[in-house]
């Protein structure tokens, strides 16, 4: 897995409003998002998926949204506040070693990741993390571009995945991407051995 981070310039290419023609936030998550849930937005950049999945969960829930990078999240807030989304989003900065989910241990209904994996420096601790957030049942949706993930090193994070207590439920088509849904698994139970 490399060690790449978008560009700031990149971000605003990604909300380019041709983007939603092959890649629509609702159409994406709508299966997934109830209004009232906890969602992460992890790598949300200036919000292109942050904002639809503010409005998705409403007024009762709400969107945390993590990037390495303080502009990306500055222009996210400008965003929030101007679409009137700012009190249902709350923005954390994020460095190489950690997600900085502090506080979230299982509180959250389902974290997005959408184009990050591919810049994860240490894939098993952002697993580890994103577990930690989730709650019992807990869902996580991967989507990696075609261009920067092959399929082998996709199935080869989705292994990583499952090993660090994740299980792959459904496979989502997403234009131009490879993508995986995955559910929290429930902890195993200690058993005596006789």
């Amino acid at each position: 897995m490399a060690e790449r981070v978008c560009p700031i310039w990149v971000g605003y290419l990604l909300l380019s409003p041709l983007r939603k023609l092959g890649q629509n936030p609702q159409k994406i998550l709508g299966p997934y998002i109830k209004e009232g849930m906890q969602v992460l937005d992890i790598g949300c950049a200036m919000g292109f998926f942050s904002l639809p999945l503010a409005e998705m969960v409403g007024p009762q829930g709400k969107v945390i949204c993590v990037d390495m990078q303080e502009k990306m999240l500055g222009s996210l807030k400008r965003r929030a506040q101007k679409a009137g989304l700012s009190a249902g989003i709350e923005t954390r900065l994020c460095s190489q070693e950690s997600l900085g989910l502090q506080g979230l241990d299982q509180k959250m209904d389902l974290a997005l990741a959408f184009a990050v994996l591919h810049e994860v420096p240490d894939v098993p601790a952002f697993f580890s993390e994103i577990h930690k957030a989730l709650k019992s049942k807990g869902q996580l949706l991967i989507a990696e571009p075609k261009g920067h993930a092959s399929e082998n090193d996709f199935e080869k994070s989705l292994a990583l995945a499952e090993q660090s207590g994740f299980k792959v439920i459904d496979r989502p088509r997403i234009s131009r991407s490879l993508a995986a849904l995955l559910e929290k698994r429930a902890p195993l139970k200690n058993f005596e051995v006789i």
